[in-house]
């Protein structure tokens, strides 16, 4: 494994972007300044860079806390930052509480000069009273309130005992670290200190497991909870997908952790394994080979082999056709996926199975492990980016002209302008896309896009329409 770096245009001012991109090619290990070592990632963004990170609240808020149920999501900060991170990612639950409601304490100008911690204890007051079937209260701080240095801790204390029920208090400011990335240790950390172990059910939970980093994106959990079930195994907890607070305090129970989101879920499993000794496998749940191997290696810690093996049968014949169908539609087309982290390298090896190939991989806040896993999957010859900029992305369209860009929200109209394909890996087009079920989803939403009519209309300036299959029949 080695790579050669490379420099975008668009980086002739910002020098300091070369060392946050490479091509692997054979050869010496070297960075886009022209020195020894590996890609830089998390680190600080450069001033004057674009970047397309989220903050510190945004990975606490939106990521880890926000998919939980049924407690009421409250932001203690200016309204802006709640307004931001309301029904952002369609964490589907059987409740849509967390999702219809949005909670802010509004800190405005007078409350920043004299303090918003009577306002906060308001807040939560109110706020619990007009919801009595919440079972909690999470508070997120934001910079505004970290800067003028409220105790929301101690409110939160104050709070627990005057609604009876538990209030927790997220210390994820955004400044707090150079990404989101930091936003998942903080909700990590703070959940498994304030609930995880708080209840002790009684019952058998000698085949009981956690899933754990997975937040339920669009029911990506229909698609994988019941082959486990299948098993005889029982889900204690969804960590944080379709979960209520009760089902987080009993978590511990579990007797093994299936991790999949390596990136922002790894640290509550770590935790539980130094106190309660729970082991730990890391999955993924995207892709055919991937979803056996996941219930391979699950059934295989309780002695369940011979059970997995007929589930993957029986899931492999059912799908296998439209696989098929989609894989002589798709053969041949070269990909860029930009995505958080751990999505960059789950799906690289997915779209191999689909005949196509990731030519360019970007996470917004991968780590070294991370792009560690891209550059040991990604083809000969293809590029990695860390947190990459706008400009670098209308450059890598045009300039490496992929068939296909997956990436989320924001990025979807600087591809439609430059008439590139599009797929939205972050929420999903239609979804779900985990398991073997929402392969077969992925790979159709692929062809939709690759394929669809308007390609045959839409020239973008210096660039010729996507190549495109016959219509679907």
């Amino acid at each position: 494994m080695a790579m050669e770096t490379i420099e975008l245009k668009c980086n002739v001012t910002l020098p300091e972007r070369g060392k946050h991109i490479a091509v692997k090619r054979g050869g010496c290990c070297a960075r886009g300044d022209g020195s020894e070592g590996f890609i830089m990632s998390n680190v600080a963004t450069t001033p004057g860079d674009m970047t397309e990170r989220g903050c510190t609240y945004a990975g606490c808020r939106g990521v880890v806390g926000g998919p939980v149920k049924d407690v009421i999501q409250m932001t203690h900060g200016p309204i802006g930052c709640a307004f931001f991170s309301w029904g952002y990612r369609p964490h589907l639950a059987d409740s849509d509480f967390h999702m219809k409601y949005t909670f802010v304490t509004d800190m405005n100008e007078s409350n920043i000069v004299f303090g918003g911690e009577k306002k906060l204890l308001q807040c939560i007051i109110e706020a619990a009273q007009e919801f009595p079937a919440a079972k909690g209260v999470f508070v997120y701080n934001t910079c505004a309130t970290a800067l003028i240095g409220d105790d929301g801790k101690d409110v939160a204390k104050q709070a627990t005992e005057i609604i009876g029920k538990p209030v927790v208090f997220f210390e994820c400011e955004g400044f707090r670290g150079v990404s989101q990335s930091a936003g998942h240790h903080v909700g990590n950390e703070t959940i498994f200190k304030e609930l995880v172990g708080s209840v002790e059910p009684e019952g058998d939970f000698s085949r009981a497991i956690n899933i754990v980093g997975d937040y339920n994106i669009k029911n990506d959990m229909r698609t994988f909870e019941h082959l486990f079930e299948t098993l005889g195994l029982k889900i204690l907890t969804r960590f944080t997908g379709n979960v209520s607070i009760e089902e987080i305090k009993i978590m511990h129970k579990a007797q093994l952790n299936v991790v999949h989101c390596q990136r922002s879920a790894t640290y509550i499993a770590d935790m539980m394994q130094a106190k309660y000794n729970t082991p730990y496998i890391n999955v993924t749940l995207f892709g055919l080979k991937a979803m056996a191997q996941a219930l391979r290696d699950t059934a295989a810690f309780f002695g369940l082999e011979a059970q997995a093996e007929v589930v993957i049968e029986r899931e492999l014949a059912r799908v296998m056709p439209q696989i098929e169908y989609y894989r002589q539609r798709l053969q041949g087309k070269r990909v860029f996926i930009y995505q958080g982290a751990p999505r960059a390298w789950h799906w690289i090896e997915l779209l191999r199975e689909l005949g196509m190939e990731t030519v360019v991989a970007a996470t917004t806040f991968g780590h070294d492990d991370d792009y560690q896993k891209i550059f040991s999957k990604i083809q000969e010859g293809g590029l990695i980016i860390d947190n990459p900029n706008v400009p670098e992305i209308e450059e890598v369209l045009t300039d490496h002209t992929p068939d296909l860009f997956i990436s989320g929200n924001k990025e979807k109209y600087v591809a439609h302008k430059l008439g590139v394909p599009f797929v939205n890996g972050h929420t999903y087009d239609t979804g779900p896309y985990a398991g073997f079920s929402g392969m077969v989803n992925f790979a159709r939403d692929i062809d939709k896009a690759l394929n669809s009519p308007v390609w045959r209309l839409l020239r973008a300036q210096g660039r010729p329409a996507p190549q495109v299959s016959s219509p679907v029949t």
